[in-house]
C-alpha cells in the first residue's frame, strides 16, 4: 500500500527499538522488510545498519561492516534488478549478500541471477534470497518482532 506521505514506525526488533520512515512511493511492505532483514540478522552482524550510505554507486537497506571497512553483509529488499545484483557481487567483495522479498515467486528470479551472474562470484555462502511468506505482515502487525522463525520464509542459496 503507497500513501502520499512520509510515515516513522517505530518497531521492537530482536530487543531493540527501531525507527524507520517510509518515504514518499515506498511501501509498508518495503518497510516490514527492512525491519524482518534486522531481526534476522542483527544478532550475527551487532552493528548492522539500516540505509546507511557507504559511499559506492548504490545504498544499500541494510549493511554491516567490519572494523578494516571491509562489507561483511548487504541486504537488498524488494525490487532489485540482476544488474545491480551482479555489480554488488563484483565491486563490494562483500563476505554475505541477501536479497528479500515478500511473497515472490523466486524460482524463476534465482535462474535469471545464476544465468547472469559468473560462477566466481557466486561461492557457497554468499548469496542467497529470503522470500517471506504472506502471512508475515498480519503476523508482525504489532511491530515487535524478537525473531525470525524459520517457518516465516524460505531461502534460496545461489
Amino acid at each position: 500500500m503507497l500513501l502520499d506521505r512520509a510515515v516513522l514506525y517505530d518497531f521492537e526488533l530482536a530487543g531493540r527499538r527501531v525507527r524507520l520512515w517510509k518515504r514518499l512511493g515506498e511501501s509498508y511492505e518495503h518497510v516490514l522488510m527492512k525491519a524482518l532483514a534486522y531481526a534476522m540478522f542483527v544478532p550475527l552482524y551487532p552493528g548492522l545498519e539500516i540505509e546507511r550510505r557507504v559511499g559506492l554507486r548504490y545504498k544499500p537497506d541494510l549493511v554491516a561492516q567490519g572494523e578494516d571497512g571491509r562489507f561483511r553483509f548487504w541486504g537488498e529488499c524488494g525490487a532489485t534488478s540482476v544488474r545491480k545484483t551482479a555489480w554488488l557481487l563484483k565491486h563490494t567483495r562483500v563476505e554475505r549478500l541477501v536479497l528479500f522479498k515478500i511473497e515472490s515467486g523466486v524460482a524463476q528470479l534465482a535462474e535469471e541471477l545464476r544465468s547472469a551472474i559468473a560462477a566466481r562470484y557466486l561461492r557457497p555462502g554468499r548469496f542467497s534470497l529470503i522470500n517471506f511468506d504472506e502471512e508475515v505482515i498480519a503476523r508482525t502487525a504489532d511491530r515487535r518482532i524478537d525473531n525470525v522463525p524459520p517457518s516465516w520464509y524460505t531461502e534460496t542459496q545461489l
